[in-house]
């Protein structure tokens, strides 16, 4: 009789977990919306949460699969997911419709989220806006000049190690290199310290980096677990507990060191404290309504969770992102030599107009450098997707399909880039694309690499300055061709989470410039 009940008891438990697990699975089909078939807890996302393929791929490959579709249906475990194919639609998502958009569901967030999640890119609502609005005047044409000697203290670094590098014969992975750079400065601009990540690779800020970005088995089971049963799982967080730790302590007491005043270093963790020094943050509330129907006057306090948070994103936004897309542009010059040498032309010629050095004023006149940049950025994304939820019914322009709040909203970025209806041979390096006379041809909501409206990335200037200072440092000094571990194709790893990132790196040789006086 016992095994006999045991037996009635797990089936009534397996029961009861297949229809949790599948509870929302009839929701695009009652609206007509084409998609995959979905199985059960995984949905349609099975090869994601098993590192079998990114995030990106996935999307672009529903994007490719429906061509005749202006979106499709997905599931996101029990989550339903529209991923658009429509321009126009993209539009109204992040930019005419924002109000049905405002949030932004990286993760599935309870009343009261983690630390580490109370940053501007992550957090929603009331704290979201308040921290838009005051963070906003932190990234001014004024606030990134004052960082930019910082700047090129790192360059002149990088300039130094990849000599080193050079004159080795050794090969070179450009994608570690350009990331021991990018923690090197962010670890001066946003932190006030001198990491010297660029000499010693094993430095603690790099482990960190990987830490926050490669997902372990025990990322694994809590994002399953955390986007299926997420009211469940409040007790469990997305960042492993040694990332919380380290960030919180570390912050803190910098903070403290500083008496919690502008130190005069023009760093983040200055700017930060300048912005505490403005007191609550009051406003009309995102979310909460009067009985009439006008806004309630909310107020956050501006704590220390909240400020560490925000160093937390400047560490994690720019660490992989910047890394990525100037180590591919390198890639992509390794492998177009004429290209190379007229980015290498324009650089001295530009350098030579201000003392040769690197400098704001310089960076501004590289444009055929900007145009490699950019046409990188559309090859490889280092954001391959972004997402949106709906917060409030929402009817999709030119339909009668209604979607419901809680529904995710995918805009795949890489498939729109590499999309040939809107950029032929997209596969092709072809910087010209981006040449000013044929950037106004371009649906800028085709090419996303910073996102656009109300929720597109507040550092992009900020990234965009360190990354050219980084690439013209580089090439004023150095050429780059494929070595004999170099593929053409890079293969992406999927165990990374949220950005694009490659297996095995991007090995290039490095070979010193010998320029003509």
């Amino acid at each position: 009789m016992f095994w006999f009940g045991l037996i009635g008891l797990l089936s009534v438990v397996f029961i009861l977990f297949y229809l949790y697990g599948t509870r929302t699975f009839s929701y695009w089909a009652k609206r007509g919306v084409r998609h995959d078939a979905p199985v059960p807890i995984f949905g349609t996302a099975k090869r994601q949460f098993l590192k079998e393929i990114s995030f990106a791929d996935i999307y672009a490959e529903m994007y490719q699969k429906y061509p005749n579709e202006r979106f499709v249906g997905y599931y996101l475990m029990t989550t339903p997911v529209l991923i658009l194919r429509d321009p126009d639609l993209v539009k109204h998502v992040l930019v005419s419709d924002f109000n049905y958009f405002s949030s932004r569901n990286v993760f599935p967030l309870d009343k009261h989220p983690e630390p580490l999640l109370k940053n501007l890119i992550m957090c929603e609502g009331d704290l979201w806006k308040f921290l838009r609005q005051r963070m906003t005047p932190a990234f001014t044409t004024g606030k990134l000049k004052a960082m930019f000697p910082l700047i090129v203290a790192r360059a002149e670094k990088l300039q130094r190690v990849a000599g080193e590098a050079a004159a080795s014969g050794a090969e070179v992975d450009v994608r570690d290199l350009m990331a021991r750079y990018t923690t090197d400065f962010i670890g001066a601009c946003g932190f006030g310290i001198d990491t010297d990540t660029l000499s010693d690779k094993n430095n603690m800020f790099r482990k960190l980096g990987h830490r926050i970005f490669v997902r372990g088995r025990r990322d694994m089971v809590v994002t399953i677990l955390k986007f299926s049963m997420p009211s469940l799982m409040t007790s469990f967080h997305f960042f492993p507990p040694e990332v919380e730790h380290l960030m919180m302590t570390l912050v803190k007491t910098i903070m403290k060191e500083r008496n919690y005043k502008h130190s005069g270093r023009n760093d983040y963790i200055d700017t930060i404290l300048e912005l505490k020094e403005q007191g609550k943050m009051v406003g009309e509330s995102l979310v909460h309504k009067k009985a009439d129907g006008t806004p309630c006057i909310a107020e956050i306090e501006m704590d220390d969770e909240i400020l560490v948070a925000q160093v937390f994103m400047f560490f994690a936004a720019g660490f992989e992102t910047s890394s990525a897309v100037t180590s591919y542009t390198l890639h992509e010059l390794a492998h177009h030599p004429d290209h190379q040498r007229r980015c290498q032309e324009e650089i001295d010629s530009v350098l030579a107009r201000h003392d040769n050095k690197v400098s704001y004023e310089a960076l501004k006149e590289m444009k055929f450098l900007d145009m490699c940049f950019s046409e990188a950025m559309r090859i490889f994304p280092s954001i391959g997707f972004l997402q949106r939820m709906c917060v409030k019914p929402y009817t999709i322009p030119g339909t009668d399909i209604t979607v419901d709040p809680g529904v995710n909203v995918i805009v795949p970025v890489k498939a729109l880039h590499l999309d040939p209806q809107y950029f032929p041979d997209p596969e092709e390096f072809r910087p010209e694309r981006f040449h000013p006379d044929n950037v106004s041809a371009i649906n800028k909501y085709t090419y996303l690499p910073f996102g656009t409206g109300p929720r597109a990335c507040i550092g992009e200037r900020l990234g965009y300055m360190q990354s050219l200072a980084g690439l013209a440092a580089l090439l004023s000094q150095f050429s780059v061709a494929p070595s004999i571990s170099t593929l053409r194709k890079p293969i992406i790893d999927t165990k990374v989470l949220g950005v694009q990132s490659v297996k095995g790196g991007l090995p290039l040789t490095l070979i010193a410039r010998k320029k003509t006086q």
